[in-house]
């Protein structure tokens, strides 16, 4: 029977509580030979446009493995917890959107269900904590090999929760893009592809503001705006030397233009 050797957590738990900690001891618990990677815990609370972001640029680049992302303000009302299966590997956590765009990066959902098998949770669901009494036993079973129809009956991949898709259009002189996230440098991810930013000249404006198109920080003075592409392939905003975010003064969600100057 096959399996995978790591399972990967995203969550909004933070690093205060014992939250993580726990999800790794249930894990642990069943399968203590599989390796936890932590992609991050500091996902802002409930925000799970920013927690889908994170897991389908970050997913990529880990191994196969069984993908567990808990950012579910809605846990103990009446959505889902699934499991979905691609060729890169598995993912497991609400119905809320949050995994969508990573099975996605995977290839594409090849298989779904819902987590509703009593013998594959904790002999007591918390209906405020599913990280643990639902999806970190079940990531562990499937690490294990157990079968994916184990978890659960099937779900029909149309009826999964998608989310809004982000603001991206073209305009007369440039483009205007929402703002999908901002890093811990104070970076501002657009939803854009990277090949629109190749369109526009060298001397831009973002917000109103000039800036410069470039390939890295450096390509702007001290203190100004250069707009590149990261390394997700979506144009992103930085301020050399500086935070993007405070001199823009956006957050996720808000839409900037970014045109010829």
């Amino acid at each position: 029977m096959g399996g995978y050797t790591c399972i990967s957590l995203t969550t909004d738990y933070g690093l205060a509580d014992g939250f993580v900690a726990v999800c790794h001891g249930m894990i642990a618990r069943i399968a203590p030979a599989v390796r936890v990677i932590d992609v991050t815990h500091l996902v802002p609370p409930a925000d799970v446009r920013r927690g889908a972001a994170v897991l389908a640029q970050t997913v990529p680049y880990l191994p196969a493995a069984v993908h567990v992302a808990v950012v579910d303000p809605g846990v103990g009302t009446g959505r889902r917890g699934v499991a979905l299966a691609t060729p890169g590997g598995l993912l497991v956590g609400p119905d809320n959107g949050l995994l969508l765009g990573a099975a996605d990066a995977l290839g594409g959902i090849t298989g779904a269900v819902e987590l509703t098998n009593p013998q594959w949770l904790a002999p007591t669901v918390s209906r405020t904590f599913h990280g643990r009494d639902v999806f970190a036993p079940v990531a562990a079973r499937l690490a294990l090999g157990a079968p994916l129809v184990g978890a659960g009956p099937a779900v029909d991949p149309a009826t999964l929760v998608r989310l809004p898709a982000p603001v991206v259009r073209r305009t007369g002189a440039g483009f205007a893009a929402e703002v999908l996230t901002v890093d811990h440098f104070g970076n501002v991810q657009l939803a854009a592809p990277g090949e629109l930013l190749e369109q526009l000249p060298e001397r831009i404006r973002v917000g109103g503001r000039p800036a410069v198109r470039g390939s890295t920080f450096g390509d702007a003075a001290v203190g100004d705006l250069v707009v590149h592409v990261d390394s997700a392939d979506l144009v992103a905003v930085a301020v050399r030397d500086g935070r993007a975010v405070d001199l823009l003064a956006v957050r996720p969600g808000d839409v900037l233009s970014v045109t010829g100057d």
